[in-house]
């Protein structure tokens, strides 16, 4: 069984002749421990397919299924459940709280969780280390290089260890060789500890790093390709 699957999933904004079609019957499946860089141009349809994957929005018709259940289905509380405890998100601008520090900042989902103050810690410290940040779990984002910044907010996705991880251009406000180091990450991750990684790129030198990539185009996956591996 694939851990992600669209069947026919449209979404559509608005209604009349200001209707946008963003999704025209998509149709995905993803299997655990894949590695998928999602492109496509502008108005392609790709973020808000990530966005349906993530239970951030819903899709005006079709079916999604995650490990079995129907996420179309689910109220919003259980969809954010869901995000809680399965998923991790990785965002082009960080997203990380400016006056706090990094181990704070890996230790928020956690908090969201009910874990303990001990066991936050513990899980932020270790999360912090297996992205090569020990001794700085103390300073802030300010304090911080954009790639070191970069680890921090995929140390706080990981911290709760989800099923999959979905990354929005993380590599979008870094240079080439920083870029290249969260990816060689986002891989590290994928490899040893099995994470689903389903990330959104403009960038075909990013996309190499993926097994497979789903292109769209104009609401539909125009082309699925998977990587030949030796």
């Amino acid at each position: 069984m694939s851990l992600l699957q669209l069947n026919d999933i449209t979404k559509t904004y608005g209604t009349g002749t200001a209707a946008v079609h963003a999704l025209r019957g998509v149709s995905l499946e993803i299997d655990k421990g894949e590695f998928v860089a999602v492109m496509g141009p502008s108005g392609s349809g790709k973020s808000t397919a990530m966005n349906i994957l993530g239970c951030l929005d819903t899709p005006s018709t079709g079916a999604y299924v995650f490990e079995g259940a129907h996420v179309e289905t689910l109220t919003r509380d259980q969809r954010a459940l869901l995000r809680r405890h399965y998923l991790g998100f990785v965002f082009q601008g960080f997203n990380l709280l400016n006056r706090t520090s990094a181990q704070e900042n890996v230790e928020l989902p956690l908090l969201y969780r009910g874990v303990s103050t001990a066991e936050r810690r513990r899980l932020a410290h270790a999360a912090l280390a297996s992205v090569g940040l020990t001794g700085w779990e103390h300073h802030t984002p300010a304090e911080l290089s954009g790639g070191q910044q970069q680890r921090v907010a995929i140390a706080r996705a990981i911290a709760t260890n989800p099923s999959v991880l979905l990354a929005d251009e993380p590599t979008g406000n870094l240079d080439s060789a920083r870029s290249i180091e969260i990816m060689q990450l986002l891989t590290q991750l994928n490899q040893e500890r099995g994470i689903t990684v389903l990330m959104v790129t403009h960038e075909p030198d990013m996309a190499k790093y993926a097994h497979r990539i789903v292109r769209f185009v104009d609401g539909l996956v125009a082309d699925d390709t998977r990587k030949e591996f030796a």
